[in-house]
């Protein structure tokens, strides 16, 4: 054996495996044995022992380096052995022995080609024993064969080129406490430079706030379950586990922990939330600012303490601001029918910061003498509800007759029984009423009848009217006769002999007006009555003929001679009685005029001075400009007459430069609205003529026109107050219609509206001529009138009459419904003509009730004769509000019919699609969004429009109705 061989080798690997010396490991890797760290001999044993050999070299920096080498060739049958002493196997399953060697090539050894290996084995035996001497070669568990990649010839040497080898094996599915490695030659010449043995494992960590120790891999490439703990301030949220793999690498984390509240994840530890920032829940990322009107003054908070008077619902999420009570209602509007009221009302002014206001109605029944009030009880029903109301209207029932009442209406939110300030209500007071039946009291001859019925109690003070409706119960025509009275009796004269009536009987309080109560049917008298034969009814019908003739050269003779209207006979009745004659559904009201047209004066100011009051200029404050007219500025104001409270008013100045003529006009709508004095017609206050400038004054209507009053507060008014503004109107057109006056420009944009939302109407314009022009629009001193609000037959042959301003009615109504739209969208004048002549009619706006519909369809019937009258759409209105369900069912709204929504179906980019429903002012807010194509719109809904900017709820619904319309009917949309 000669080891020159080797041994110079092994002097030129130190100056070089210095720096593999002082190298570092992974962090995974845990070294249970290196031989390069061993001070001393490493106590190794090798037998037989004139195998391997334990040689100490010294590297660059004197540090003894321990190796084993053998190299015995050149005899033959070599089975040299060194094994380790005992290795702690530390609770790792898995080991890796780590082998850096030299092998001499055996072609640079002359002499030993039947004796010369290249390879050497390594095997391992487990034991719980760290103290045996022994251990037979058939005990022991092969690892491996271990070849060289690399071997060295002696010219390397010379040359100090090094073959080191580095080679790493692993066993697996240890389980008792230790083993030994052998190394086994078997005719190499080797010099095994570095052992290591070493487990891996998986390092501690902290994955989503949870702490993962040290973890050993597992045996046999198993991978191991670790389960983490939360770190400080934090709790688990989803059990947090992890899998170790047998390479020492963590896998993919599971589950997580979270800060607890009051503290957010920074750097995967949770920090406290800083005074002024809260967090409140497991699922918040982060700490937030306090909402508004509440505070922290300390780290940490989970939620923050509302300020003083400022309130949060135990239910609310803590991020909720805190909120106060709701303010009082407002603009409560009640209609007493008998012994029923509606009530309506605006909702309060300031909310407290909350949306869930809810009402409670509060009734107390209070006597007529006293004032005093006791609760109403359980007689009376409410519906929908007396509590928790959602919406502002409230309808009464069961009430008791003549009785005062008073109805505290409250608004509350969700903190209101969290707050000691008394709550908020406004009070509405009623007076009801109630006629009991009608029977004859006296019959005093053939041609009239003394009438008694059971009346009510004055309240308050208040005057209380009757009145008595009768006509012949078998004339065709019906015409009526209305008769009022202060007393609860009445003579009724001018009857027809032998002839069968109907009296009908309503009463009229302070509170309001009630249904017609009780009905007497009866026939007068035959007594007296002129026999009439054959041979006389010629010679009579020419003297009533003759009488007649002369009578009416009378009348008209008196309306020449007075220049005023005389066209009405006062009736023989009490002092306090008036009496009202109906013939063909139109009204002459004695006592008062009937419209008379300014332009049958020969003098115009003489019809200003009678129908108009002047006011001296000094009571007049003008306050600001809030318009202008034809003939001036429109300005608003105070007027303040001598013993009256100071109101609010609007003033209409003529301009300076006026002709006579324009004087004239301008002054003759006050001589038309001087005529007028009804609750839904425009007030007139007065004129100022003595002084300049001339001016109109009327009632100031706080939210201006109608039109622009719905585009303002689109989809903001339930149905029910919708029916009631067009009740109003249709209740001011009346009392015109029954005045024999022609409106001719019905519309709402002349429709005013006061702050308790009561509709009025307005602009009564003298002239309106037709023009020539091909947009065929009628032109009027308060500028033109499109010709979609006027019925066919004033367009036609110039035919206006009250069956006209009926078909405009309809129109409006239409307006109402759909919040101020354009009647006919973009259709020109000439189409609308032509489309209505072939028998088209608006379709009902969205959410339309269908019996609403039908009304505006039965406006505009073609035949005006078949057109309702005003005083019957009133009725009609009447029983809606009576009986909302009626309005509950909704008119199919064929929106292909709209040509706007039509252009739509056949777009094929979102631009095309939002300038065809005409919203094209928001293609700017979708593409900002997102929404840059068609399909992208399938998932669009309400909450998604308010993100993006559509806050108006009509164009919300306009948007949403054209996308269900164009997936429903399988249009363009390619999704």
């Amino acid at each position: 054996m000669s080891f020159c061989w080797i041994y110079p080798v092994l002097l030129t690997i130190s100056s070089v495996f210095n720096t593999q010396a002082l190298r570092t490991y992974p962090s995974n890797e845990v070294t249970l044995l290196d031989s390069m760290s061993a001070l001393g001999d490493l106590g190794w044993v090798a037998y037989p022992p004139e195998g391997w050999e334990e040689i100490s070299v010294m590297d660059e920096r004197n540090t003894p380096m321990r190796t084993y080498q053998v190299c015995n060739v050149l005899e033959v049958n070599q089975n040299n052995w060194l094994r380790t002493s005992w290795i702690p196997r530390s609770g790792a399953q898995r080991i890796y022995i780590e082998i850096k060697f030299t092998l001499r090539d055996c072609n640079s050894l002359p002499g030993v080609s039947g004796t010369c290996k290249e390879t050497f084995n390594m095997y391992y035996y487990e034991s719980n024993n760290s103290n045996l001497w022994f251990i037979k070669e058939s005990h022991y568990i092969k690892i491996d064969t271990i070849a060289a990649d690399e071997s060295f010839t002696q010219v390397d040497v010379g040359d100090r080129v090094m073959k080191l080898n580095t080679e790493v094996r692993d066993v697996s599915n240890l389980y008792k406490n230790g083993f030994y490695l052998a190394f086994q030659d078997v005719g190499a010449c080797i010099a095994l430079v570095s052992v290591r043995v070493f487990y891996k494992k998986c390092p501690i960590t902290t994955r989503n706030l949870a702490l993962f120790p040290d973890t050993v891999t597992g045996g046999d490439s198993a991978l191991v379950e670790v389960k983490g703990s939360c770190v400080n301030n934090s709790v688990e949220y989803d059990a947090p586990k992890m899998y170790c793999s047998a390479d020492g690498g963590w896998l993919v984390p599971i589950g997580r922990c979270v800060c607890k509240p009051g503290y957010e994840e920074k750097r995967d530890v949770c920090q406290p939330c800083k005074p002024g920032y809260y967090r409140a829940l497991l699922t918040d990322s982060y700490c937030m600012k306090c909402p508004p009107n509440s505070f922290t003054l300390q780290d940490s908070s989970p939620e923050c303490t509302c300020e003083k008077d400022f309130y949060r619902a135990p239910s609310d999420p803590k991020s909720t601001p805190c909120a106060q009570p709701p303010s009082a209602p407002d603009n409560p509007i009640s209609t007493v029918n008998e012994t029923s009221v509606i009530m309506e009302w605006s909702p309060p002014d300031d909310t407290g910061g909350r949306l869930d206001i809810t009402y409670n109605i509060h009734c107390r029944r209070c006597q007529v003498e006293g004032q005093k009030c006791i609760p109403c009880g359980s007689g009376i029903h409410y519906i929908p509800r007396q509590f928790g109301l959602t919406h502002t209207r409230v309808l009464v029932t069961d009430l008791l007759p003549y009785t005062n009442y008073t109805f505290d209406i409250e608004a509350l939110n969700g903190v209101s029984e969290l707050s000691s300030s008394p709550k908020q209500f406004i009070s509405v007071n009623i007076t009801t009423s109630q006629v009991g039946n009608v029977w004859l009291k006296e019959r005093k001859s053939k041609d009239s009848v003394t009438l008694a019925f059971q009346g009510l109690e004055k309240v308050n003070d208040g005057l209380v009217e009757y009145e008595v409706i009768y006509y012949e119960k078998y004339q065709k025509d019906q015409n009526y006769t209305i008769l009022k009275t202060h007393s609860t009796s009445m003579t009724v004269d001018g009857l027809k002999p032998g002839t069968v009536y109907i009296f009908r009987v309503r009463a009229h309080t302070v509170g309001g007006q009630g249904i017609y109560g009780g009905e007497i049917e009866l026939e007068t008298s035959t007594e007296d009555m002129i026999a009439i034969s054959d041979t006389n009814q010629i010679t009579i019908l020419a003297i009533s003929l003759a009488g007649g003739f002369a009578l009416l050269i009378f009348l008209v003779t008196c309306f020449l001679v007075s220049g005023r209207h005389c066209g009405y006979i006062k009736a023989k009745q009490d002092p306090d009685e008036d009496k009202m004659q109906f013939q063909h559904g139109r009204v002459k009201l004695p006592g008062s005029r009937t419209y008379i047209h300014p332009h049958t004066y020969e003098d115009p100011n003489q019809a200003v001075r009678d129908f108009a009051k002047e006011i001296d200029a000094s009571s007049i404050r003008i306050e600001r400009v809030i318009g202008a007219g034809e003939f001036g500025e429109v300005c608003s104001g105070r007027l303040r007459l001598p013993s009256k409270r100071e109101i609010y008013v609007a003033i209409k100045s003529l301009k300076a430069g006026y002709s006579e003529k324009q004087r004239r006009d301008f002054l003759g709508e006050a001589s038309i609205m001087g005529q007028f004095d009804h609750p839904n017609i425009i007030r007139l206050e007065g004129v100022v003529t003595k002084c300049k400038p001339v001016m109109i004054i009327t009632e100031f209507m706080e939210n201006g026109s109608l039109d622009s009053f719905l585009k303002k507060h689109d989809g903001q008014f339930t149905v029910i107050q919708l029916v009631g503004m067009l009740r109003g109107i249709a209740s001011g057109m009346k009392y015109l219609s029954d005045m024999n006056y022609v409106h001719r420009d019905l519309a709402a944009r002349n429709i005013l509206v006061n702050s308790n939302l009561v509709c009025k109407v307005s602009d009564f314009g003298l002239s309106r001529v037709l023009e020539d022009d091909p947009e065929a629009a009628y032109t009027t001193r308060g500028g033109k009138i499109p010709i979609r609000w006027t019925a066919p037959e004033a367009i036609a042959y110039r035919k206006f009459t009250s069956a006209s301003d009926v078909w405009s009615y309809g129109i409006v109504m239409w307006e109402v419904i759909s919040y101020g739209e354009r009647p006919y969208w973009e259709m020109s004048n000439q189409d609308v003509i032509k489309a209505i002549d072939e028998g088209y009619r608006l379709p009902p706006p969205m959410d339309c009730p269908v019996v609403l519909h039908q009304l505006m369809l039965d406006c505009w019937q073609k035949c005006r004769s078949d057109r309702p009258k005003f005083g019957q759409i009133v009725n009609i209105l009447d029983k809606f509000i009576r009986s909302p369900v009626s309005l509950n069912q909704l008119a199919n709204s064929s929106t292909w019919q709209d040509p706007s929504m039509q252009d739509a179906f056949t777009v094929t980019t979102l631009e095309e699609w939002l300038e065809a429903i005409k919203m094209s002012q928001y293609i700017e807010n979708f593409t900002v969004a997102g929404y840059v194509t068609l399909d992208s719109l399938m998932y669009l809904n309400n909450s998604e429009l308010n993100k993006i900017g559509v806050s108006l709820v009509g164009h919300q619904k306009k948007i949403l109705a054209s996308v269900q319309n164009l997936h429903s009917l399988g249009t363009h949309l390619q999704i």
